[in-house]
């Protein structure tokens, strides 16, 4: 609970950045157009506060509801417009000048996430290599003999930089293929190729952690499963465990690994636990029933015990990487353009049955994310914000009434039928549009009221 306050400030800056830019993609484009702007709203609803300003006393205001903005321009459809005025009116522009400002919005999107990573690019940030774990056993990893500490250097031949450059290609290529081949070197040295099949990252619709089901883990370095700290007044010490604590088996089952006694006790929430220990040569048996923690919209069973020392990894996991002005640009406009384009695939897939809806998002998930991506820092938090300006972009531009791609479908059936949609014709689109609309949000707020309460 006390993130709360945090990742509602998160989500609150990130929203309101990408409101105020895509109003102003609009209001930018009616201006260079030549046509009057009466007023620009941050929210909907009853207006909080509101300030006229330049020649036109355009109306800049913030209201009530925070989810979306608009930009009102003089148009002779809402209203009695002065003869003088006639020519600014949105509704006499032509349909090229209308397409125009209505594309800007979503555009501005694009444009802004592109901003942000060359930004980030050319700063440079701490990454993780693309080094894998073992996977767990029967996983589709496994099957391609995937070894603890291999790092790939390619993917079908395309060379891999970073972790999260591995995961967004095995995810592209996922939606459409069957299989891939990885380039990988162990710890040895050694070259090897790996072949792992894709079917098991859309077995569940694409909800979750698709790489997991691949069985494509982060390389963890072999740490024993020895207690080097204990937590003052955590089950743990209440239960009377000791730094030094070797734990052999937990109800019963062998455990050979830190990872396999955290593995254990995270699913473990309020269950009693007999943990076998060898204390200095000694065998000794420790009773606990695990902590409920909520740990992102999870319940985990903590003890409140930390792992000793252990030896440095083999590999290293990290690495710094910056770009050049104009590699970081060339990158910024490829990650834009290949995220914009999978946002594309998956809503197509949706439509079709392909991928489920469960993965539709609202408003409490995009704010438990941006909260996430604030605590790992800026570089995350700013990445967060382009991907969901991308997101923002592209949703825009679906051809919906009420979105702006929806209006752009107007004008298109306006340049073919060679005059305008009637009014009538107008308002059910309308209609049809908002209901759609209110019907997706709904359906993505019930998502995240499903993976809050049930993790």
């Amino acid at each position: 609970m006390n993130n709360i306050p945090f990742y509602l400030a998160a989500f609150l800056v990130v929203l309101g950045v990408l409101i105020v830019v895509h109003e102003l993609g609009h209001y930018l484009a009616a201006r260079l157009c030549g046509v009057k702007v009466l007023r620009f709203s941050v929210g909907f609803g009853r207006m909080l506060w509101k300030r006229q300003l330049g020649k036109d006393q355009t109306e800049w205001a913030v209201s009530i509801f925070p989810l979306g903005g608009y930009v009102k321009m003089l148009d002779e459809r809402e209203g009695k417009v002065a003869e003088e005025e006639v020519h600014r009116a949105f509704n006499r522009q032509s349909v090229g000048k209308r397409s125009i400002i209505v594309a800007a919005g979503p555009l501005a999107n694009f444009a802004l996430a592109i901003l942000i990573y060359w930004a980030v690019f050319m700063h440079g940030s701490e990454e993780l290599l693309p080094v894998l774990g073992a996977p767990p056993a029967g996983s589709p990893a496994a099957m391609a003999v995937i070894e603890n500490g291999e790092q790939v250097r390619a993917v079908d031949g395309q060379p891999v930089a970073t972790w999260n450059d591995l995961r967004w290609m095995l995810l592209q290529k996922a939606v459409d293929q069957e299989k891939v081949t990885l380039e990988v070197i162990n710890e040895r040295d050694e070259i090897a190729v790996r072949h792992l099949y894709l079917a098991a990252a859309g077995e569940q619709g694409w909800e979750g952690d698709a790489l997991e089901r691949l069985g494509v883990r982060f390389y963890r370095p072999d740490l024993p499963p020895v207690i080097g700290k204990v937590v003052a007044d955590s089950v743990g010490e209440r239960a009377g465990l000791l730094p030094g604590d070797r734990v052999l088996a937990i109800a019963g089952k062998e455990i050979s690994s830190w990872y396999e006694l955290v593995a254990v006790i995270r699913v473990s929430a309020t269950k009693p636990l007999r943990l076998e220990l060898d204390r200095q040569g000694a065998n000794v048996a420790v009773d606990v029933i695990p902590d409920a923690v909520s740990e992102r919209g999870q319940t985990v069973g903590k003890i409140g015990v930390a792992v000793a020392e252990g030896p440095k990894p083999r590999r290293e996991v990290k690495t710094f990487i910056s770009y050049s002005v104009v590699e970081a640009a060339g990158r910024a406009l490829s990650e834009t353009w290949d995220k914009s384009v999978f946002s594309l695939v998956m809503m197509g897939k949706m439509l079709t049955g392909e991928v489920s809806w469960k993965n539709l998002s609202g408003p409490v998930t995009i704010a438990d994310y941006a909260g996430q991506s604030a605590r790992l820092g800026l570089d995350y938090y700013l990445k967060f914000m382009a991907l969901v300006s991308i997101s923002l972009g592209v949703l825009n531009l679906l051809p919906i009434p009420v979105l702006d791609g929806g209006h752009l479908l107007y004008h298109v059936i306006e340049v073919v039928m060679r005059r305008p949609l009637s009014e009538r014709a107008m308002e059910i689109g309308q209609q049809v549009g908002m209901s759609i609309l209110f019907a997706l949000m709904a359906f993505a707020f019930f998502n995240d009221l499903t993976r809050l309460f049930n993790g």
